[in-house]
């Protein structure tokens, strides 16, 4: 039990340093020929056996009449192997070198404050009872991950069957027109002086339109998106029309590719989505956005993405919600006082992570 805690303790920062160290450089003189591989792949292999000892302890020893040379500890290959793979079974040499440094150096606090009776006091037991929570939490988590990716190939062809139309994949035209025009800046003239007389002490700068100017300009520009839409389902050019939309709206030097290949519905706004109900050839509606603007959508081509070429993502996407609803399962139906803790102000903590799904991980603004 006492060493529970520490276990916990050595688990923290373990992540970082992941990266080796860079080799060191040959040393000055040395002739390094050339294609040689570096310092580090030369090293020549250690064989260290199950008993043979990888971290001594020198004048430390649970016997105290031991003096000398023989007071130490020697804590086997086996037995840091045993505790590393415990806490990481693919820890890399540059980590297990780090672990060796915290478990050497925690042993030996550990000792000393069993020594000083601190494993007696009652804020220990708390601690090391919310450590076992913690680390059988972990456990749990990862027995829960394992399971979820236990997805056979009969589950991964019913939900590809049922969610089809997710696979489908569309190359698209888009047309933007802005929602508003961009002002044109006007000069500041200074008083008394004549009109068109040069004035460089007087910056240009963007005119403020009115309420009124603004509703104009909003106006126009949706009727503009509907003339677009008119003239692009009689076949005009959609690059064509997308030149004319920024000219319209004062951004003449702006240009933007109209097409999108291997557009998903997951990869569309949620309103725009239904664009991928059209048939090649159709054109969608005006979706108008509040914010940004109008978008015309033409359907070039569209395909239904093979099973075997999605298989991946379906048997990942099972997995994570398998794992999701398992876990929201442990949070719900508990109660908090709120005259104690005072009310909820956010969501609880987030869940370990475990990839996103399509939606979240294809979901981008209309832009």
């Amino acid at each position: 039990m006492r060493f529970q805690y520490l276990v916990c303790l050595l688990l923290t920062g373990l992540a970082y340093g992941q990266t080796a160290p860079p080799a060191a450089p040959p040393a000055a003189g040395a002739r390094v020929e050339p294609g040689a591989p570096a310092a580090a792949d030369k090293a020549p292999e250690i064989k260290v056996g199950p008993d043979d000892a990888v971290i001594t302890l020198k004048g430390f020893c649970p016997d105290s009449k031991q003096t000398g040379d023989a007071c130490k500890t020697a804590i086997t290959r086996a037995q840091f192997e045993k505790l590393a793979d415990a806490l990481q079974p693919t820890m890399s040499p540059p980590i297990r070198r780090q672990l060796a440094t915290r478990y050497s150096m925690g042993v030996k606090m550990a000792a000393e404050a069993e020594k000083r009776g601190l494993d007696k006091q009652p804020a220990y037991e708390e601690k090391m009872y919310f450590a076992r929570l913690q680390i059988l939490s972990q456990e749990l988590s990862s027995a829960l991950q394992a399971d979820s990716n236990k997805v056979t190939d009969a589950e991964v062809e019913e939900y590809y069957k049922k969610n089809q139309s997710s696979y489908e994949q569309a190359t698209l035209n888009r047309i933007i027109v802005p929602r508003t025009r961009q002002m044109t800046p006007v000069a500041s003239a200074k008083t008394g002086e004549k009109a068109g007389a040069k004035n460089d002490a007087a910056p240009s700068a963007p005119a403020t339109p009115t309420e009124a100017q603004k509703k104009a300009d909003e106006e126009a520009m949706t009727k503009l998106a509907d003339n677009l839409r008119a003239r692009a389902v009689k076949g005009e050019d959609p690059d064509k029309l997308q030149k004319e939309a920024y000219i319209a709206a004062g951004l003449n030097g702006n240009t933007v590719n109209t097409k999108l290949e291997k557009q998903r519905r997951s990869s569309l706004a949620a309103t725009h989505q239904v664009v991928m109900e059209l048939k090649p050839g159709e054109v969608s509606e005006v979706i108008s956005d509040a914010n940004s603007g109008h978008y015309i959508y033409i359907m070039v081509s569209k395909e239904t993405l093979p099973l075997e070429n999605v298989t991946a993502d379906i048997r990942k996407l099972i997995s994570n919600e398998r794992y999701r609803d398992t876990m929201q399962s442990f949070q719900k139906d508990v109660d908090l006082n709120e005259a104690y803790f005072g009310p909820t102000h956010g969501p609880g903590m987030p869940l370990p992570p475990r990839g996103r799904t399509p939606s979240a991980e294809h979901a981008s603004d209309p832009d």
